[in-house]
């Protein structure tokens, strides 16, 4: 639905896909009306809409409505390849009692919203020691950085490793999960180690079953790479719940990582989005 308010002209882009996964999580696919700016794998932009945007029915009421005028922004890590010049790919979660994305919800394709000029962050596989693989542990949306280097650097059978360790409460929870399942069967140089929380009886499940740190903690990570998780053989990146990150990230650097850095290389690699 078209947003009708003055500030409908700083409106730059199009919603060209809106895929839902469940009534709480979506991809969206942006399509600028210039060309896209350039970016790497792993970087985040920003997106927004007008304050008198109408917001989702189901979202929680605000308790201070922002002002009219004001564009709402946040930022999102970049799902798709580098590589594609036309649109970027946003993996998103409702937030009931935010300001964006109960207005984001109410968007169907060719609607209209804002797209920052440009990406950031350093979050990427640069400079990344060729032979060394990569753990690659998010929870939630916390996947869409991952997509992205996955799309840009994995080379099936080449090269290597990528092993992706996700979590999610509930199955349906799993994003990309037919993709990184196909991955996982068909290239030796990738490992999908999903791991469903709460898993439900309508939902047969029969994969890992507790947190993302479970995978570390019960040797089933080990077990899947052949060998102990060590800065010697891996670098590790971690993005998405910021209580999972912080303890993930004090398990690791007492194994022995060290943080990254741009300007001090380490194994350890943390995303602080949230």
């Amino acid at each position: 639905m078209p947003v009708e308010t003055p500030l409908r002209n700083v409106c730059n882009a199009t919603l060209i896909l809106r895929q839902d996964l469940t009534e709480e999580l979506a991809v969206f696919r942006i399509q600028p009306d210039g060309p896209l700016f350039s970016f790497q794998a792993g970087q985040y932009t920003v997106i927004g809409l007008p304050a008198e945007a109408p917001r989702h029915p189901s979202a929680d009421p605000e308790d201070e409505p922002p002002k009219e005028g004001r564009l709402l922004r946040r930022a999102y890590s970049i799902a798709s390849s580098s590589k594609n010049n036309e649109y970027v790919e946003l993996y998103i979660t409702l937030v009931r009692s935010g300001a964006l994305t109960p207005r984001l919800w109410m968007l169907r394709e060719g609607d209209r919203l804002w797209l920052g000029p440009k990406a950031k962050g350093h979050f990427t596989m640069d400079d990344l020691p060729e032979e060394r693989d990569v753990v690659l542990v998010g929870t939630g949306t916390g996947l869409a950085p991952y997509i992205a280097m996955i799309r840009d650097h994995h080379r099936c059978n080449r090269g290597r490793r990528f092993i992706v360790v996700h979590g999610a409460r509930y199955v349906r929870e799993l994003g990309y999960r037919e993709d990184l399942e196909a991955l996982h069967r068909d290239c030796a140089t990738f490992l999908y180690l999903p791991t469903v929380s709460r898993p439900q009886p309508d939902a047969p499940w029969t994969g890992h079953v507790g947190r993302v740190q479970s995978v570390f903690e019960d040797g089933a990570l080990e077990a899947a790479l052949g060998g102990p998780v060590s800065p010697e053989g891996v670098h590790v990146f971690l993005s998405g719940n910021p209580a999972m990150v912080e303890d993930m990230q004090e398990r690791l650097l007492r194994a022995g990582f060290t943080l990254h850095a741009p300007r001090s290389p380490g194994t350890l690699h943390v995303e602080r989005y949230w």
